[in-house]
């Protein structure tokens, strides 16, 4: 079995997620007492979010590679980052390792296309709605890709960075996402990216008749499966 190096603490509450979803999945796939190997470098968000707030992205991708490269001195045989967004940082990151960085948008992406789908949805910070890093990277792999209006994005950012990342569910949230889901599907999404990692914590599949694509459960399940392949 790999060992997992997980890049966590953007945020915390997301993951303990993945930290759960990676040893139900070894678990799963191998039985009895299995968990999986992982080595954890969890961040402190505080400066995390100064530095995206500021828009200061060679810093903050600089920050996320020593702790990178620290994971892979340490064992780790590839990289996972649990946070869409930062996902930002992956070119600066590939140049200081040597091991391979599993990439959230294109393990999202081999999902939806092999479900059938064309054209997505996708919500998630503003960074990830209004920024080319994340979106190119779906349309490269053949996906067309809707994202909401401004006020949209904004709302959507806004209950991410407020509420999410604090822990805090809120009934009123909730409505306000699934209907920023339904205007996707209205302008043509076949389906939607809960493209940060804290928006499953707030919107289910059982919340909506929409498919929705959750890309904590995907990038975990294709971590899983990354590490017990051979090679």
């Amino acid at each position: 079995m790999k060992t997992i190096g997980l890049l966590g603490g953007m945020s915390w509450h997301s993951t303990a997620l993945y930290y759960r979803l990676l040893n139900e999945g070894i678990q799963q796939k191998l039985g009895g007492l299995h968990s999986a190997r992982i080595l954890l470098s969890s961040l402190d968000f505080a400066e995390i979010a100064t530095l995206q707030d500021n828009r200061d992205w060679n810093t903050a991708g600089h920050l996320l590679a020593d702790h990178a490269f620290k994971l892979q001195q340490a064992g780790a045989d590839f990289i996972l980052i649990g946070t869409n967004t930062m996902h930002i940082s992956v070119p600066i990151i590939e140049q200081v390792i040597d091991i391979p960085v599993l990439h959230i948008a294109d393990a999202t992406a081999d999902v939806i296309i092999k479900a059938g789908y064309q054209t997505t949805g996708l919500i998630g910070t503003r960074f990830t709605m209004q920024m080319d890093y994340y979106k190119e990277r779906l349309q490269a792999k053949g996906l067309q890709v809707l994202v909401p209006d401004e006020f949209g994005c904004t709302r959507i950012n806004d209950v991410i960075f407020e509420e999410l990342c604090y822990g805090e569910i809120r009934d009123g949230s909730k409505q306000d996402y699934l209907e920023f889901i339904d205007q996707l599907v209205e302008k043509g999404a076949e389906c939607v990216i809960e493209g940060c990692t804290e928006i499953t914590l707030l919107v289910k599949q059982e919340d909506t008749t929409v498919k929705l694509f959750d890309t904590t459960a995907i990038h975990a399940q294709a971590a899983v499966e990354f590490a017990l392949s051979t090679g």
